[in-house]
């Protein structure tokens, strides 16, 4: 069974559909990268995944017992409330000192604890973040760009710690990223969303596909490096096509440039 499954999701608001028909597996120990364009509905996706999102239509299923850790997009934190990151780390759910630091360090955040939250600095946020949502000895660790605010460096050393994560706990990660460069090669699967399911696959068959092309190739300037070649047509295993709006059908291929791609912010 996988740890969770969605089955025909379909959010609404506002009359108009979010999300349409999304289906997705996540199975244990891997990487499952979510891209998209402004406006996909990405984050709307992982809160209809948590249950934070009312559902239209479709269903999702956990694995009996699954534990979920979480890192939002962003947290907002009002400055003149005091909140140490030792203390934010015990809410819901109280943790000891030791537990704490423990955490704290294998984030690479060792000695922040007595810091407030509003003076760390957004690479030091997130990782006390991931070390919140890692408390708990997650099955499965959903993150929302979690390396939004973050240098190059600094992301790759965030992703880099992710990796770690995984191949010492097996745990599954799924998260939504910008950064199409270091999807392609952190991922063992991506979703490419546009209000539904436009491809998936491994990241070097999606990278060929002519619907992630549609939407990061063509007229995304700089995005990403173009070049044509003859190609047969045969996408072969690890693709899943579904056709609809906002997906492109031209079968020349696209190859990404070793150049960091960024897409587009997505508040949805």
């Amino acid at each position: 069974m996988s740890l969770l499954a969605a089955s025909g999701l379909t959010v609404r608001l506002g009359g108009a559909d979010i999300l349409s028909a999304v289906s997705l597996a996540i199975e244990r120990a891997e990487i499952v990268t979510i891209v998209g364009p402004n406006g996909s509905g990405k984050s709307t996706l992982l809160r209809a995944l948590l249950g934070l999102q009312a559902l239209a239509a479709g269903q999702v299923t956990r694995q009996a017992g699954l534990r979920i850790g979480y890192v939002p997009q962003r947290l907002h934190i009002d400055r003149p409330m005091p909140m140490t990151a030792r203390r934010f780390l015990s809410l819901p759910k109280r943790c000891s000192d030791a537990q704490a630091e423990q955490v704290l360090a294998r984030c690479g955040v060792a000695g922040v604890g007595p810091r407030q939250l509003a003076d760390l600095s957004g690479g030091q946020l997130q990782r006390v973040l991931l070390a919140r949502a890692l408390l708990n000895a997650p099955d499965l660790l959903i993150l929302d760009e979690p390396t939004q605010g973050l240098d190059q460096p600094g992301e790759a050393a965030f992703y880099q710690l992710i990796a770690d994560v995984r191949q010492e706990t097996g745990a599954a990660v799924l998260l939504v990223s910008h950064d199409l460069h270091v999807v392609m090669a952190a991922s063992d699967r991506v979703i490419c969303l546009n209000g539904h399911v436009c491809c998936e696959g491994t990241p070097d068959v999606v990278r060929d596909a002519p619907e992630y092309r549609a939407l990061f190739g063509f007229g995304t300037q700089g995005a990403l490096a173009l070049y044509r070649h003859d190609h047969d047509h045969n996408h072969g295993p690890g693709l899943r096509h579904e056709h609809g709006p906002g997906c492109g059908h031209d079968h020349s291929h696209t190859h990404q440039s070793p150049a960091k791609a960024k897409e587009p912010q997505d508040h949805v």
